[in-house]
């Protein structure tokens, strides 16, 4: 499987699947969450919504709209409860469901950002270790190509460095 770091909107990213950075509620907020609905369209947080809430960790796939991919993979990895911080399980977890969820749907490629890295308080370098160890590991039946996106340059250098 290809691994590669890229810089970018998520909402404009063109893949199977790309992953929405989500709490367990689903209720799509700002972030990548944010950036998705607006790409999307307000369907996206409806049918989010709709499936929710999930356990911390998991993962859900709903229709993209009107993104450049089929599916929106709903990963939970920061809890809309308590003090709403994301910890390196919760991480790991929601990592490999993502990559999981993906390949159970059949998809080639996938847009995953830093999960839990931004909102959720988790510092960046040591998450994306955490994300690059889970894609690593992970052996794929579907996919072919994982791309670890980064909004802006010290996030793509932080990331960068972590997964190099």
């Amino acid at each position: 499987m290809e691994f590669d770091v890229v810089q970018g909107d998520i909402a404009e990213q063109s893949a199977d699947a790309l992953v929405n950075a989500a709490g367990t509620s689903l209720e799509m907020g700002s972030g990548v969450a944010g950036a998705l609905r607006r790409g999307a369209g307000e369907e996206l947080n409806e049918a989010a919504t709709e499936k929710g809430p999930i356990d911390l960790g998991e993962a859900v796939a709903t229709d993209a709209y009107d993104l450049d991919a089929d599916y929106v993979v709903h990963a939970a990895a920061m809890p809309h409860y308590g003090e709403g911080r994301a910890s390196e399980a919760s991480i790991r977890e929601a990592t490999r469901n993502a990559l999981e969820t993906a390949d159970d749907l059949g998809c080639t490629s996938l847009v995953l950002p830093a999960l839990g890295c931004g909102v959720a308080g988790f510092d960046l370098e040591d998450g994306a270790g955490v994300i690059g160890e889970e894609i690593g590991g992970y052996d794929p039946d579907s996919l072919e190509e994982v791309r670890l996106i980064a909004y802006s340059d010290e996030e793509y250098d932080a990331i960068r460095a972590a997964t190099g």
